[in-house]
């Protein structure tokens, strides 16, 4: 008999996968600042892909200092309390992926994947990819359900569902 599937990584999967949007937090001269930014997950699975313009503050912040946050919530529903809501907190390192670098077509991909509108973008001069990789991580399945991750179980939880 198959072992049973660990609930934990079937909540931290469905959020990531099932989510479009997320909270990035960053340190801007040093104070933190929020922002809202669509990602995607790499082929791999171990990071989180973000395309950014470097008009926008996060992107300077991400060149700047690279430990970042990215909070992911399940849709607010009038039935559940927010502070109920699953969420995922997320804390890593951003860097960037430049076109030269060997995970730039797969991180491009699965970008556009997700967000096929977004082609044009990737014309743009200023618009770059950055991917974000996770350490650690605060899953939260609702009141009294709350777990911290390191790397190798956010890693084996997202590989368990490949």
């Amino acid at each position: 008999m198959p072992p049973m599937p660990d609930p934990r990584a079937e909540l931290l999967r469905s959020l990531l996968h099932g989510q479009r949007l997320a909270a990035l937090g960053t340190l801007h001269g040093g104070r933190p600042a929020v922002s809202m930014v669509p990602f995607a997950l790499a082929p791999a699975r171990a990071s989180v892909v973000l395309h950014v313009s470097r008009l926008a503050t996060h992107t300077r912040d991400m060149s700047a200092c690279p430990e970042v946050g990215l909070m992911v919530m399940a849709t607010p529903d009038a039935a559940t309390l927010p502070q109920a809501l699953p969420r995922i907190s997320l804390a890593g390192h951003a860097r960037p992926c430049a076109p030269e670098d060997a995970e730039y077509a797969a991180a491009r991909a699965a970008y556009l994947e997700r967000f096929p509108e977004s082609e044009p973008l990737f014309g743009f001069g200023d618009f770059s990819l950055f991917l974000v990789e996770p350490e650690s991580v605060r899953l939260v399945g609702g009141f009294a359900q709350a777990w911290s991750l390191v790397r190798a179980q956010y890693l084996q939880f997202m590989s368990d569902g490949a």
